[in-house]
């Protein structure tokens, strides 16, 4: 089993959300049903990058590491690289 840290966008906010998954379709289908606090007033949300990892622990440290940037260009240009 693969696990995904991924970032997806809503245009409507503007707004970037990252998170990490063992499935992205099936993720990104429920961020974009509403079943996500953080995530229901921006539907549609569109994935725009993800890395691969071997385990949940890796993916979860990822995501943290990220979102410990604090910084719209930092994720910018990972989705530009």
């Amino acid at each position: 089993m693969m696990w995904y840290t991924y970032i997806i966008y809503s245009e409507k906010l503007d707004r970037y959300y990252i998170g990490y998954t063992d499935n992205l379709s099936w993720r990104l289908e429920r961020h974009n049903q509403g079943w996500g606090r953080f995530t229901k007033g921006g539907i549609p949300w569109e994935l725009v990058y993800f890395e691969k990892y071997q385990t949940k622990q890796e993916a979860l440290k990822r995501e943290r590491e990220i979102k410990s940037k604090k910084s719209r260009k930092y994720i910018e240009n990972l989705i530009l690289s």
